[in-house]
């Protein structure tokens, strides 16, 4: 409900204390946000404790989003939004266990500017979003202060200690690691991997694929479960795994769609934080699915904003273009002068490379996208012979437009003709950005269909644009997420598996270990 007078602070604070039990969670609390309109409007404003002070989204766009992390779950009974004068005429307010996946608490479809005190509510979590859905005036969304009113979970009991830890088939360099899930009074929120004693990942799910391993190498492994009150369980019986002898392989880094107009200095900004993630994985290659600067990819957007977060691999990424690459007064002109004779290492946006038993195929599918003649496009008849010449054992081809995508895009049918070439040459795997999202696929064939032979495709356009929303999945989509992330490639002379490590470091999808056609 929204009240229909306006509070000022002391008759906030006088109406939270009709229940006792009830304090004021939110204040001081970190914040994240979608966009600010400058740096004097910043979300940590909304929850200082001041009515003259403010956040303010960027202007003109729908939706935008403000989110306190309370620090610990909590039971929310209420919240209080103090607007500036551009408010929301429908938003939701949201909560949330891990700050990924949001339930509703409450909507609001007919604000009016006025204070809006949302009571009653019988929400739990730790996170807690205002998203803005209809602004009421053509500038962003600004409000003085969001209270959340509730009161902490005093939890203290651990969760059950994991069992049944497993370990599947152990590669070179990777061991696949199963467990029972554990039980808690309230829930758990994820489990720590525990490499020959020291925690080296956190696992959403009741499985993690260790990877990056010495061949030959014996490693002990064990698991503990953690609540949201950071009640840790004990450790699971240990269990010792030996990987399989042969070369050490390579880890490589990928993701698409990456450079908001935006730096470090905006707390929403998320391209910084994905290249914090490729620098902790240290990969021998970056691999980029286009559209890396947006809006035009000016040669100068390429310098303010990818240049400072990505561009410190500059030297080692093998780049494609995007549409958004195109959309310079040139086309290509800023992607082609940023990333200079990396752009084009053969004469072409299209190009081939290797790396230990891996022949990796960088194709240009805007070619694809234009394409209205009869002729055989040159990209084509290059990829057939590039194909044909090829020794390696494994394949891995990347472009921009995804032969399947269960994102806002959807399919593409320009691509068709690299995909089916792809197929009917074995590849093994195929990564594609511009839907703004994260799906991995079992191995399809020319038609889509669920077939061992065919390759696995992977829709990786979470590098730090906006995402977009997400259709119902494909009937062959073995995960399909709307959250940042950059893929985590673990290759050896004969295998692969895929992992997508979001930016708080969790792992928040694992594949299988494939072997190469």
């Amino acid at each position: 409900m929204i009240a229909a007078v306006v509070l000022l602070p002391s008759a906030i604070a006088a109406a939270a204390s009709t229940q006792a039990a009830d304090v004021l969670l939110s204040q001081g609390k970190p914040v994240a946000t979608s966009t600010t309109e400058s740096s004097s409007y910043t979300g940590a404003k909304a929850v200082d404790g001041s009515t003259t002070t403010r956040w303010a989204s960027a202007e003109g766009s729908d939706p935008q989003w403000l989110r306190i992390d309370l620090g610990q779950s909590a039971s929310i009974h209420r919240v209080v939004l103090n607007w500036e004068a551009a408010y929301a005429k429908k938003y939701r307010v949201e909560v949330s266990d891990d700050g990924t996946t949001f339930t509703t608490a409450a909507t609001v479809d007919t604000g009016d500017g006025k204070i809006d005190d949302l009571g009653g509510l019988t929400a739990r979590g730790r996170f807690v979003r205002f998203v803005g859905l209809t602004r009421a005036t053509s500038y962003g969304y600004s409000f003085w202060e969001m209270q959340v009113f509730g009161s902490t979970d005093s939890d203290t009991q651990a969760p059950t200690t994991p069992a049944g830890l497993a370990a599947g088939t152990a590669t070179a360099t990777s061991v696949p690691l199963t467990w029972g899930a554990a039980t808690d009074n309230v829930g758990v929120t994820g489990y720590d991997i525990l490499r020959n004693g020291t925690a080296v990942a956190t696992s959403a799910t009741t499985s993690y694929t260790d990877t990056g391993l010495t061949p030959a190498t014996s490693y002990t492994y064990a698991v503990r479960a953690r609540d949201a009150a950071g009640n840790v369980s004990a450790a699971s019986p240990p269990i010792t795994v030996k990987t399989a002898a042969g070369s050490a392989g390579f880890v490589l880094a990928a993701a698409g769609d990456i450079a908001e107009q935006c730096t470090a200095s905006s707390s929403g900004c998320v391209h910084p934080k994905t290249a914090k993630l490729v620098e902790n994985m240290n990969p021998a290659a970056v691999i980029t699915m286009g559209d890396n600067q947006y809006d035009d990819a000016h040669l100068s957007d390429f310098k303010s904003y990818y240049d400072t977060t990505w561009g410190k691999f500059k030297n080692k990424t093998k780049p494609i273009p995007g549409n958004h690459e195109t959309y310079d007064d040139t086309p290509y002109k800023g992607y082609d002068d940023y990333f200079g004779a990396i752009a084009k290492p053969q004469g072409k946006r299209y190009y081939s490379w290797e790396m230990g038993n891996w022949h990796f195929i960088a194709l240009d599918s805007n070619d694809f996208v234009t394409h209205d003649d009869f002729a055989e496009p040159p990209q084509i008849t290059w990829l057939k012979q590039d194909l044909a010449d090829n020794k390696k054992g494994c394949v891995a081809a990347y472009y921009h437009h995804p032969r399947w995508s269960s994102g806002d895009h959807g399919d593409n049918k320009d691509s068709i003709e690299l995909w089916n070439l792809l197929v009917a040459n074995k590849a093994d795997l195929v990564l594609n950005g511009h839907d703004h999202d994260y799906e991995r696929f079992v191995p399809q064939n020319a038609d889509g269909k669920a077939d061992a032979n065919g390759p696995v495709e992977i829709v990786g356009g979470s590098g730090g644009a906006n995402l977009y929303d997400l259709s119902p999945a494909h009937a062959t989509t073995a995960k399909l997420l709307k959250t940042f992330g950059v893929l985590k490639l673990s290759m050896t002379d004969t295998t692969f598996q895929t992992q997508l490590i979001g930016v708080d470091g969790k792992v928040l999808d694992n594949s299988p270990t494939y072997t190469c056609h």
